[in-house]
C-alpha cells in the first residue's frame, strides 16, 4: 500500500521539482493531478481504468466548472448536438414496458462494479437523485421530483399522438441526458449502456403509464 501511495505522488514531485526553476503552469498541475489518478487505479474485474478517460463533454463541462462560469452558448449547443445523434430509439418503436419492472430498477443500485459480472443486470438507482413515487420516502434532492411526471405533462396515453413529443423527450433524456443539456450529471443510462432497451422501457412505464402510482 505505501509503494502504491508512493508511486501515485511522483508525478506531484516532479512538479515540485520542476518548479524550482519555472513556474509550473495550470496545464502543468492538471496532467500531474491525471497522472496521479491514473496511477492510483488499476483494472479489476469489469471496471478497467479506461473509466477514468473523459470525453469532449466531460472536458469542457469540468473546464468551465473549473473557471467558475457558464460553458459558452456555442459549445454549448455543439456538445448537445453531437450526443443527440447518440440516442438510439427502441428497435420495435414500442418506448413503454412493465412501470412494476420499472419501480424495481429505480430502486435498485447495483451494477457496474469490480465484484459485478458483465452479464448482470444494473440498477438505474433513480431515487439516489429523485423523488418519483409517495410509496418511497428516501429518496435523494439533486436532480426534481419525478411524482407526477406523466399526469403534469398532460399524458394520458402514451401511445396516442398527443404524448409523442413528450414520450419521445423522456426517452432521448435517459438515453442520454446530454443531448438536452450540454453539462447535465445525470448518468446517460442508454449510451453509456448502464441500462438495457427493455429496462428503459420499463422505467418509462414507471415515469408515463397512467396506472403507474407516479400518476396517481
Amino acid at each position: 500500500m505505501k509503494k502504491m501511495i508512493a508511486f501515485a505522488l511522483l508525478p506531484v514531485a516532479a512538479l515540485m521539482l520542476s518548479g524550482c526553476t519555472a513556474s509550473p503552469s495550470a496545464a502543468d498541475y492538471d496532467k500531474a493531478a491525471a497522472d496521479m489518478i491514473k496511477a492510483s487505479f488499476q483494472d479489476r474485474g469489469i471496471a478497467k481504468v479506461d473509466r477514468l478517460a473523459q470525453d469532449d463533454a466531460n472536458r469542457e463541462c469540468v473546464a468551465a466548472d473549473v473557471a467558475r462560469k457558464p460553458l459558452d452558448a456555442k459549445t454549448a449547443k455543439a456538445i448537445e448536438a453531437a450526443n443527440m445523434k447518440t440516442v438510439k430509439w427502441p428497435s420495435d418503436g414500442k418506448f413503454i414496458g412493465d412501470w412494476k419492472e420499472g419501480e424495481k430498477i429505480a430502486q435498485s443500485g447495483r451494477g457496474l462494479t469490480w465484484t459485478d459480472k458483465a452479464e448482470d443486470a444494473n440498477g438505474g438507482n433513480c431515487y439516489n437523485c429523485h423523488q418519483i413515487s409517495k410509496e418511497e420516502i428516501s429518496f435523494g434532492t439533486l436532480g426534481p421530483s419525478l411524482y407526477n411526471y406523466g399526469k403534469l405533462r398532460g399524458v394520458t396515453d402514451p401511445a396516442s399522438a398527443g404524448g409523442k413529443a413528450i414520450v419521445e423527450y423522456t426517452w432521448g433524456k435517459l438515453w442520454n441526458s446530454r443531448a438536452y443539456n450540454a453539462c447535465s450529471q445525470m448518468p446517460r443510462v442508454g449510451h453509456k449502456g448502464i441500462l438495457n432497451e427493455k429496462q428503459l422501457k420499463d422505467v418509462m412505464a414507471l415515469l408515463l403509464d397512467p396506472a403507474s402510482p407516479v400518476n396517481k
